[in-house]
């Protein structure tokens, strides 16, 4: 009888020994790889001339060259460069017009001149969203021409399939999947940013289906709550923008429902062993400097204390990070975001 209880105690003691090992096991996985790698190369960045005139005109840029070494020389590491080919279709097969070209090759020329990292970001959620079906054929036609265009460029620059997919996830895992395979075609080493549906919401994590044996993918998510105080006044945000006067006060509740939402992301990346990017996150200047410095910096470091990166919206026309006509840096949030004891 003592023999076999003693056989049981082994066993029993083996099988702790194998749990824990696993444990540790997977514990040290999570968080490495080179998706991670790139993740931690993007850093800290802020969005890009998604709405600079340059588009049109370039005589009339207000983005230039200097801004690039000025976001490099306050410390940030990535621009995520907000591009809408749409419009710059010249025929029914969306053959891109040059042009087009001329700007994102500007872009990324000063972005990579001063070692910062960039992302294209397919920006044409507001269209798509009316019809995403109906808009497949363009969006694989214009991408299948970028990422040939930049197949030789250096994996310091990064391609993100479509910014905020607002559909069904159904829909939109049928629909990044396509994007996905003309890209790995020209592109089979680049890092790709997917995102989730909805405004990139945290709470659709759970909906995104990702090729599982493709680990060179970051996932992308965007925060702007309490979203009553970040589009107060904000006059296309049609619920919130006669709204005033919200402020962020950073208690005890204001920071913990940060840190749920947060946390909810942290588990899934986990899980999934995904690295994760806050590719925007924002409070629009109608709200009171405090408040916004208070939940700029507080997001910001949340989302470092999880080692995500981050891009913050945007560098000017609205929450604005740069004043473009006292040509100075709007210091209150660029210090939010980058203290200056970093």
């Amino acid at each position: 009888m003592k023999k076999i209880i003693n056989k049981i105690k082994c066993s029993f003691a083996l099988l702790l020994l194998l749990f824990t090992f696993s444990e540790i096991f997977s514990q040290e996985n999570w968080g490495t790889g080179y998706a991670f790698e790139q993740n931690a190369k993007l850093g800290r960045g802020v969005n890009i001339i998604g709405y600079d005139p340059l588009w049109q005109d370039a005589s009339k840029a207000r983005m230039k060259d200097k801004h690039f070494q000025l976001i490099k020389e306050a410390g940030f590491n990535n621009v995520r460069i907000v591009i809408s080919p749409f419009k710059f279709a010249l025929d029914s097969s969306f053959t891109i017009n040059p042009s087009f070209f001329t700007t994102v090759d500007w872009a990324i020329k000063e972005t990579l001149k001063n070692k910062l990292v960039a992302i294209i970001d397919f920006h044409e959620h507001n269209t798509i969203q009316k019809d995403p079906l109906g808009n497949r054929a363009r969006i694989y036609a214009m991408w299948k021409q970028i990422a040939e265009h930049y197949k030789d460029y250096s994996n310091d620059v990064m391609f993100e399939i479509c910014n905020e997919p607002n559909m069904k996830p159904e829909t939109w895992n049928d629909l990044y999947k396509g994007a996905y395979d003309i890209l790995r075609k020209s592109n089979p080493n680049r890092t790709l940013i997917i995102g989730t549906i909805n405004g990139n919401q945290i709470k659709f994590l759970q909906d995104l289906v990702l090729p599982e044996n493709d680990r060179n993918i970051i996932v992308a998510i965007h925060y702007y709550s309490p979203i009553q105080f970040t589009h107060q006044g904000a006059p296309w945000s049609v619920k919130n923008k006669d709204l005033s006067g919200i402020e962020w006060t950073e208690s005890e509740t204001d920071k913990e429902n940060v840190n749920k939402d947060f946390d909810i992301a942290q588990e899934w990346s986990k899980k999934n062993n995904r690295p994760l990017t806050l590719g925007e996150f924002g409070a629009y200047e109608k709200a009171d400097m405090a408040s916004r410095i208070r939940w700029t910096n507080y997001v910001a470091r949340q989302a470092e204390k999880r080692n995500w990166s981050w891009s913050y919206w945007q560098f000017d026309k609205d929450f604005i990070l740069y004043d473009m006509e006292k040509d100075a840096w709007v210091e209150p949030i660029k210090n939010a975001l980058i203290p200056k004891s970093n």
